[in-house]
């Protein structure tokens, strides 16, 4: 829902977790977020990771600084393999 974000408090570093419900091999991550990595008036930032042999269950996320006092995460999506299925 481009409608809903994840916000900081104001204060870093801050930190959110990502649970799949499967073991899953990640091949890319693309994360839209704001104030994150630097200043754009009104723009999302897009930020593209490739992942070598990236095996997850869970991502965590740690912001440690950014370039204002509140940013925000409006989307993260995964593309990859599911590996197995959880017990």
């Amino acid at each position: 829902n481009p409608e809903t974000f994840w916000t900081t408090t104001g204060m870093f570093p801050q930190e959110f977790i990502i649970f799949f419900h499967k073991h899953v091999k990640i091949e890319r991550l693309v994360i839209q977020s704001y104030f994150d990595l630097v200043h754009t008036e009104g723009q999302l930032q897009n930020e593209e990771i490739v992942a070598h042999d990236g095996y997850a269950t869970y991502l965590r996320f740690i912001i440690i600084s950014a370039f204002d006092h509140f940013a925000s995460v409006h989307s993260i999506s995964a593309d990859g393999t599911v590996v197995s299925g959880l017990v």
